[in-house]
């Protein structure tokens, strides 16, 4: 029973002893003194980059043959490389089967079916959008959408504009220091903004050639100008805020 009572009392202050060197040691706060702020930086740029849908269908006059999906999608393309549209900027979007049929290649079943094709389009600027309008087949063009609107640059310009928000905080931070007789220090943490999410706001106004083909179906959320000739797009707009914490001296 003693040696029970000896090997137990050893344990504890074996334990004891354990728990002693394992005692986490506190330091002093490196920064016991911080202002957090807040800076900001936006800016508006104009497109250059316009993602436009055009659907394209087979269609039938009367008296006459059927023009065919082929055929049309020639003379489209044909369009746009007279327009100075490079090949590289236009891609198939989607396949559009009528009557009831989903998929393009039951055209060859069923040859009465009416065909379309949607192309994805990028302009580079408004003038360059008028003259392939100009060129487009009025039968055959079903829908002109403007999808979204970006630009080439747009990386660049969110770097620069990281930059400049926390740029404006720690100016922010420096006369809010100052104001109560204190300087302002190293940053401690900064929080990056996040990715805004560039909405495609814009503003078109239709040019005549567009508002005589009344066949062609404008996305919804554009706005006319009759008196206008031609058309308008909105800057893009851009802000990022960003959170710092300044150690003060």
């Amino acid at each position: 029973m003693k040696k029970l009572i000896i090997i137990a009392s050893i344990i504890l202050v074996a334990n004891f002893l354990q728990a002693q060197q394992v005692q986490p040691v506190f330091t002093n706060n490196p920064f016991p003194k911080t202002v957090t702020v807040s800076g900001s930086a936006e800016m508006e740029i104009i497109p250059d980059e316009i993602y436009v849908n055009i659907t394209l269908r087979e269609y039938q006059k009367k008296g006459e043959n059927k023009k065919e999906i082929e055929a049309i999608k020639t003379s489209f393309l044909e369009s746009c490389r007279s327009a100075g549209i490079p090949d590289s900027a236009i891609s198939i979007f989607s396949y559009t089967g009528y009557n009831n049929y989903y998929y393009f290649k039951k055209k060859k079943k069923d040859p009465d079916m009416q065909s379309a094709i949607t192309y994805q389009v990028k302009f580079k600027d408004s003038k360059t959008m008028d003259a392939l309008v100009e060129k487009l087949d009025d039968e055959a063009t079903q829908n002109f959408q403007i999808v979204s609107t970006s630009h080439s640059r747009i990386t660049e310009f969110r770097r620069q504009l990281k930059i400049k928000a926390i740029q404006a905080a720690k100016d922010k931070g420096i006369y809010l220091t100052e104001s109560i007789g204190e300087r302002l220090g190293e940053a401690v943490t900064i929080k990056e903004p996040g990715e805004p999410i560039m909405t495609p706001y814009y503003k078109v106004m239709a040019n005549s050639q567009v508002r005589a083909r009344s066949n062609l179906g404008f996305s919804e959320g554009l706005e006319y100008d009759n008196k206008s000739q031609e058309v308008d797009f909105k800057k893009i707009k851009m802000r990022f805020e960003v959170e710092v914490v300044f150690a003060l001296k």
